[in-house]
């Protein structure tokens, strides 16, 4: 428990509003709530359409929120984005969140809840991987996108901020919560590539991964219902139990540049490939990151992507990282801080 911030800790009444775009806010929020009910009652807001795993915990508050949709060629849809926009059920959801109603209110990059704490004036924590780039000493690409690092930094604005990203880049960014089944995993290689790409559909993974008929790959795809193999592929549905099994055992993974999955294949020590969602700024700002510690990084499959695979499975490094005390140091600092000091929400610049 913390020194100070919190004396009653036990009896804190704590909304931890959870964005549910993507697999990692929730795969993060699994690992982190029984650490966080240490320290009070806490009631969960959820929100977002489009994520494939289900949050093993009660949800109080269910929203669609704001999400980001995919094309099947790995890049944003836009138009399916804009359709699903409802400013006028936003604008109710912000009014109607009982935010003022807890003690303490953490958000992981959610909208609403940080819009009503806004309003109303009420402090609150943004704590994650998007925390992270309040800082400036976090990795950016060398030409930045101002549109990209305005909603960075005003989409869930708080008025406290603990982050997490690959290193411990400024004093409020700790190291990325990993999950235990990884944290307690014995890594080995079973001789096949495990590929988990959401921004491509099944025909365009096929045909990505299809002419590299001397490799085996388990593809993690939303599409896919039932498991089957096709050639040099197996495919597999989205889950939790699944991915882990295929990811613990094998030689390297092919992923997005988002967070949880590329801080995993680091900790397990495993050769590990980014291809940033195209049009997604913050994957970008991952993509150096990792470039820096050596990961390989490349824009999208293309018809050098034979060539580029072969060199990154045969000379590629596989730094392994030491995440396994990320939780409750990043925790100690979030509830030992003092909330009261700064109540201001501005936006960022």
């Amino acid at each position: 428990m913390p020194k100070k911030g919190y004396k009653n800790a036990g009896k804190m009444k704590i909304l931890y509003a959870i964005q549910a775009t993507g697999n990692g806010h929730i795969s993060r929020a699994m690992e982190l709530l029984p650490h966080i009910e240490k320290y009070g009652q806490v009631d969960i807001f959820l929100s977002g359409a489009n994520s494939t795993l289900v949050l093993d915990a009660p949800v109080k508050f269910r929203s669609r929120g704001l999400s980001l949709f995919y094309k099947c060629d790995g890049g944003l849809h836009y138009w399916k984005m804009l359709k699903e926009y409802a400013p006028l059920k936003l604008r109710k959801e912000i009014n109607e969140l009982p935010v003022e109603k807890y003690d303490l209110v953490i958000n992981d990059f959610e909208f609403i809840t940080a819009a009503a704490c806004a309003k109303k004036k009420i402090p609150s924590v943004c704590f994650g991987h998007q925390a992270s780039f309040i800082s400036e000493k976090t990795p950016r690409p060398v030409n930045k996108n101002h549109i990209g690092e305005w909603i960075l930094k005003n989409y869930a604005r708080a008025t406290h901020y603990t982050g997490l990203h690959f290193e411990k880049y400024d004093d409020f960014i700790f190291t990325p919560v990993i999950k235990k089944e990884i944290r307690e995993a014995e890594p080995c290689d079973k001789n096949y590539i495990t590929v988990y790409l959401p921004a491509y559909c099944e025909p365009e993974l096929k045909q990505i991964f299809g002419p590299l008929n001397n490799f085996r790959f388990e593809i993690f795809s939303w599409q896919t219902k039932q498991i089957h193999t096709e050639g040099n592929i197996r495919f597999l549905p989205v889950s939790k139990k699944l991915f882990n099994e295929s990811f613990i055992h094998c030689t390297g993974i092919i992923t997005g540049g988002g967070f949880e999955t590329p801080a995993e294949a680091l900790h397990l020590g495993k050769k590990l490939m980014a291809i940033p969602i195209r049009g997604q700024y913050e994957q970008l700002c991952n993509a150096e990151a990792l470039r820096r510690i050596g990961i390989t990084c490349i824009k999208k499959p293309g018809k050098d992507f034979a060539a580029e695979f072969n060199h990154w499975i045969n000379y590629s490094a596989a730094p392994k990282v030491d995440y396994s005390n990320s939780i409750e140091e990043a925790l100690r600092y979030l509830f030992a801080l003092d909330l009261k000091n700064k109540n201001e929400y501005v936006l960022a610049g």
